[in-house]
Parts: structure tokens; C-alpha cells; sequence
């Protein structure tokens, strides 16, 4: 896939999120019940990949993978910010760093979609038996396989920039002139993805067990099956 393609897909996922999330803030109910639902589910992750935040050599990948694809904060101006600066992208960013971030983005579309469909059901006070429920009613199975295996393309991305020769060395480089041209943001996102990943031993296996588990909650909850979320 040519750049060209990558920034047209880019530019197309980034007005879905934009769409989403701008929809959200013209209800005050459904923008807090969103934030409560994000909430939750980053501590739930949390608690289910208690394991890979605790061992020193999957502690700050799992700690990035929580915070930038399950984090409650709000990335509306990150957004705005990439939007922006898509030419830019295209010129100081090489292919495998453009289709992480693309890889990133068509996920975070999916995401905020699910994640309201979610919302509208929930509220901002629930209990795992209503999440359980409405993940199972609001959102079908084809939609969170699509989610997981989206999680594993960007894993996998990550897992390739680690393997790219003098990349560390490009990404200090190009720091100064990132924030220079309004790239800081998105130049942290790739430096941090890109540094926790190289520090571990075995990035992929790290990827498989976060996909694989996730994979069992899905098939646990869809089952109907009691303690869906124990699945280690």
C-alpha cells in the first residue's frame, strides 16, 4: 500500500472519530456516560493483564497499550492536530511509522463507535452484569472480533518499527522539527509505542496474550459463560 493510500484512509478514519466524538459532546448525558464506560473498562483491563502491568519487561508496554487505545482522556485536539497536518505526515513520516498511526486511528474509529453504542444503554452508573448485557446487546460478536483484530494489526505494526534499523536514532532527530511542524503529540505516540516495544523481549508473544485474552472474554461473554472476565 502505497503512502498515498495510507493518508487518504488516514484522512477518512480521522472524520469518523472527529464525527463520533463531536456528536457525543452536543449530549452532556451520553459525552459522561462515554467517560464512565472508558473508565471502566480501562480498569478492567487493568485488572485483567494485572500480570503483564506488573513484570518489569511488559510493565510500560502494557501501561501504553491502556492508556493510548483504552484511556478515558479526550484526544479530540489530536484529532484536530492530525487533520491538519495530513501533508505533513506524509512527507516526514516514513511508510511503516504512517501506517502505525493509520492502524491506530481506523481502531479508535471502530472504538468510539462501539463505545457509544454502549453508552446509550449504560449510563453513567452500572454494574458488570449491565455491562455485560449491553456488550452483548448493543454491540454484535462480528464488531469486536473486528475490534480485536485491529488491536493485533497495530500490535503488529509496533512490532515491526522495533525491527527497523536506526529508527531510535531517527525518532530523536526528528523530535524538535515534530513539534516544530504542530507533530509533537503524534511523535510522543510513535516514540512511546516504539520504545516500550523495543525494551521487550518477545513483542509478539506480548501481543498474542493481550489479543488471546481478550478473544476469550469476547467468546465468554457471547456464551453467556459465568466470570467471563477470568480467562488467565
Amino acid at each position: 500500500m502505497k503512502k498515498e493510500i495510507l493518508v487518504q484512509k488516514l484522512a477518512q478514519q480521522l472524520k469518523l472519530v472527529a464525527a463520533e466524538r463531536q456528536a457525543a459532546k452536543r449530549e452532556p448525558q451520553l459525552l459522561a456516560a462515554r467517560v464512565a464506560l472508558k473508565r471502566y473498562q480501562s480498569a478492567r483491563l487493568a485488572v485483567t493483564h494485572a500480570d503483564l502491568l506488573a513484570k518489569p519487561n511488559t510493565h510500560d508496554a502494557a501501561q501504553f497499550f491502556l492508556e493510548e487505545l483504552y484511556g478515558a482522556h479526550d484526544l479530540s485536539q489530536r484529532d484536530v492536530d492530525l487533520e491538519r497536518i495530513i501533508p505533513t505526515l506524509q512527507k516526514m513520516l516514513s511508510y511503516e511509522s504512517l501506517h502505525t498511526i493509520t492502524e491506530a486511528i481506523v481502531l479508535d474509529a471502530l472504538s468510539e463507535r462501539l463505545d457509544t453504542a454502549m453508552a446509550r444503554v449504560l449510563g453513567t452508573e452500572f454494574t458488570e452484569g449491565m455491562y455485560i448485557a449491553a456488550y452483548r446487546t448493543s454491540t454484535t460478536r462480528d464488531e469486536r472480533a473486528q475490534q480485536l483484530d485491529l488491536v493485533q494489526e497495530l500490535g503488529d505494526s509496533l512490532c515491526k518499527l522495533v525491527k527497523i534499523p536506526l529508527l531510535a536514532v531517527t525518532l530523536t532527530i526528528m523530535k524538535a522539527p515534530a513539534r516544530i511542524a504542530g507533530l509533537g503529540d503524534l511523535h510522543e505516540f510513535l516514540d512511546q509505542g516504539f520504545s516500550t516495544f523495543k525494551q521487550m523481549r518477545d513483542p509478539a508473544a506480548f501481543v498474542a496474550t493481550i489479543v488471546g485474552r481478550e478473544r476469550r472474554v469476547m467468546a465468554n461473554i457471547h456464551d453467556g459463560k459465568k466470570d467471563p472476565f477470568d480467562v488467565i
